[in-house]
């Protein structure tokens, strides 16, 4: 069946001329800066302690993030101010450069809980909803398009609430999973096959890891290829002793580069006869969150294995390679986050390891 073409993105976003004023509260608003990050930590964590969101974001992560070279905050944030000068609200429209099969706008609002009731919130969004039609008519890019939010499953029932009636849909779901590792089952102890060998994160394979990462997530549903400023940013909490490779020492070039799955990107690398990386674990100490949790954790921030060489157990050797560094520094657990509708079966092999669900969120959007 032929796909119905898509209306020109500048027409499916039905982008306003002028953006929606917000009146609520009487704040005083203006563009968000990097020097911003302080006050905004402060906001996340009492909205955080308020919807007992299981994370709390370091002043270092916020600071990253709002310091991204393709962000343009002046023109894609807002920060709502009381008459004293305290934080009151925060508003952010996130893209992605490196988006070439759907062209996505991301949205995050944030009302401090002593001003939640006032009608701040559902302005705000009508602003988030606005900016982001903007943003995604000068993308140019002809692609489908999305306007996505995200929000803890157990989330305050307003917070859901405002997220209906702004149009939002959820189309995904997301498990946070833990490993127990001091009472937990022993790690498997799983070989490679062939030219394959475990390796540690290094920065001479990093470019090489994030081709992996771009070909393993290519045919996940909402993941987009990551540009080498997008893989190298918002690392503050990576912890490089707890992150691992598999390299292929022999690959099959003429037989990867005559696949045509395989991306221009790893094709160039493999003719210029770089490292090839097939699989990783990266992963991150989020050591601010350790009480919040009530215990000591290794995070998996990313899992992932080329397509040409899933099967092989990869998955098994990097993620359990992690397990043991996180061990080796005295972690009471293992934990991940997983899309539960992955097409790699990765629940299932988490499952098979010892994760077990604790808590879970979910990302909606308008789909355009």
């Amino acid at each position: 069946m032929t796909a119905t073409p898509l209306a020109p993105i500048a027409e499916r976003a039905q982008a306003p001329a002028t953006l929606p004023e917000i009146t609520a509260g009487s704040l005083t608003w203006r563009p968000a800066s990097v020097d911003d990050a302080p006050a905004l930590v402060a906001l996340y964590g009492a909205v955080g302690d308020a919807d007992r969101e299981p994370y709390r974001e370091s002043l270092e992560e916020v600071h990253d993030d709002l310091a991204a070279p393709w962000r343009s905050l002046d023109a894609d944030s807002l920060l709502g101010f009381d008459a004293d000068g305290e934080l009151r609200a925060s508003g952010f429209v996130n893209t992605a450069p490196g988006d070439v099969r759907a062209v996505r706008a991301f949205v995050f609002g944030n009302v401090h809980p002593e001003r939640r009731g006032e009608g701040i919130g559902t302005q705000l969004q009508a602003w988030l909803i606005a900016r982001a039609r903007q943003v995604l008519a000068a993308s140019g890019k002809e692609l489908p398009a999305r306007i996505a939010t995200f929000a803890e499953d157990d989330a305050p029932e307003s917070k859901l609430r405002l997220h209906e009636q702004g149009g939002f849909e959820i189309r995904r779901w997301f498990a946070d999973l833990k490993r127990p590792i001091v009472d937990g089952e022993p790690v498997p102890e799983v070989e490679l096959s062939g030219s394959l060998r475990l390796v540690p994160w290094s920065d001479e394979l990093d470019e090489p890891a994030r081709l992996a990462h771009n070909d393993a997530f290519r045919d996940h549903w909402g993941s987009e290829p990551q540009t080498p400023e997008q893989w190298a940013n918002g690392r503050s909490e990576f912890a490089p002793t707890w992150s691992y490779l598999v390299v292929d020492d022999a690959p099959d070039v003429d037989a990867l580069l005559a696949d045509p799955s395989t991306d221009e990107e790893t094709a160039a690398s493999l003719r210029a006869g770089e490292p090839l990386v097939v699989g990783y674990q990266l992963a991150s100490r989020y050591e601010g969150d350790f009480a919040l949790r009530g215990y000591s954790f290794g995070y998996t921030d990313l899992l992932g294995v080329r397509r040409a060489y899933r099967g092989r157990r990869v998955a098994v050797v990097a993620l359990a390679a992690g397990i043991r560094a996180f061990a080796a520094d005295g972690m009471d657990a293992a934990v991940l986050d997983v899309d539960t509708a992955s097409p790699t079966g990765a629940d299932g092999l988490y499952a098979r390891l010892g994760y077990v669900k604790v808590s879970g969120s979910h990302m909606a959007s308008i789909e355009l």
